[in-house]
């Protein structure tokens, strides 16, 4: 899933606008869900994070990220799962990459985005031990970026961001070769942040766009603001659509956090959605088997050493909270794990800054 993934192509360590958040607050007395539970994952040079965490099934995971983001544009990192550990994939082969920010896979395939010092956005598929770079059309052109990356049930690769100075859809059908779609109509249209598919195989994008892709473009009208961020998207139907995010309001001192942002489409206007905690942060949404909404990792101001999830009980959606850390946890990620015995992993960081030295989390939900 991409969770704050889109945003985060610059590779700050702090998410976008979240370099003001306000220092650390505590709820005592909060007891973690049960079945959250943290896993070790080897260390990593910090600050470092995880933006992104991929599921195949119970023994096979990715999750991607970026280390020493405190010294420059920082080095990328990331880690694979084989059902008993997480374990450091080598990327010494890969030259100049600053950091993997978007993750996919499934039992036959796995892709990673990312970029370089430079700039360039690259792509790389899962040889069954690292990654591996693969050429795209307009790769290293001014203007071209990868933000996301998501596998259709056919085998179908998608991929959003921009072609140029245009914005759409990077693809490659199963057994076929890469192809932009056209563009996103629209004057000067900005990069989507991510991509969704549908269990009904349905492409979806948003960020400061939303929109339908199936052979012609379909854009649902939305006023984002200027300091608002959307993490995550869940198309039900053409009139019933979850969106997740956070903003700032102009103005205010600093270490002013931010608050959730929280909407859903029914057709004709965006509404606001009710949640356990206001001030924070949502990062992405993901759904059931059946593509119904499930469960939301999040970032709650007044609980910050322990993640807060919702999750959706059939009639509102319903806090529960991850174990405590030291420091803070900021999951930036989370994926639902195929499988009979389903499951969840959660991704992220420990700080919003350098100091403490930012480090590598992951949690699973059993």
């Amino acid at each position: 899933m991409s969770g704050l993934a889109g945003v985060a192509a610059s590779a700050a360590l702090v998410p976008a606008s979240a370099a003001h958040a306000a220092p650390r607050a505590t709820a005592a007395g909060r007891p973690a869900a049960e079945g959250w539970q943290e896993v070790a994952v080897p260390p990593a040079e910090p600050a470092a994070r995880f933006y992104a965490v991929a599921a195949a099934g119970p023994a096979l995971a990715w999750a991607v990220g970026a280390q020493e983001l405190q010294v420059g544009s920082g080095r990328p990192v990331a880690h694979s799962w084989d059902g008993t550990a997480w374990t450091e994939t080598g990327l010494g082969h890969i030259e100049g990459l600053a950091y993997l920010h978007a993750v996919a896979g499934n039992t036959d395939q796995a892709w990673t985005v990312g970029a370089d010092a430079d700039g360039a956005y690259r792509l790389f598929g899962w040889g069954g031990s690292t990654w591996q770079e693969e050429s795209y059309p307009g790769q290293g052109e001014a203007g071209t970026r990868l933000t996301d990356v998501a596998l259709a049930a056919d085998g179908t690769l998608w991929a959003s961001g921009r072609n140029g100075e245009q914005a759409g859809l990077l693809h490659r059908p199963a057994g076929g070769s890469w192809q932009w779609t056209p563009p996103i109509p629209g004057d000067a249209v900005p990069a989507p942040s991510g991509v969704r598919v549908t269990p009904g195989g349905e492409v979806w994008v948003y960020g400061e766009v939303i929109a339908r892709w199936d052979g012609d473009w379909t854009v649902i009208p939305r006023n984002p603001g200027l300091l608002a961020t959307v993490t995550g998207l869940l198309p039900m139907t053409h009139d019933d659509i979850w969106l997740t995010g956070y903003g700032y309001s102009p103005g205010g001192p600093p270490g002013k956090p931010p608050a959730i942002d929280f909407e859903r489409w029914n057709g004709e206007e965006w509404t606001d959605v009710a949640a356990p905690f206001s001030i924070g942060m949502l990062s992405g949404i993901v759904a059931d088997e059946q593509g119904q909404p499930e469960l939301i990792p999040g970032w709650d101001f007044w609980d910050q050493p322990r993640a807060h999830y919702l999750r959706w009980n059939g009639t509102e959606w319903v806090g529960e909270r991850g174990p405590e850390t030291e420091t803070t946890f900021l999951p930036t990620g989370l994926t639902r794990i195929p499988g009979p015995q389903g499951g969840h992993w959660a991704v992220g960081t420990t700080s919003f800054y350098a100091q403490p030295p930012a480090q590598l989390r992951i949690e699973h939900h059993a």
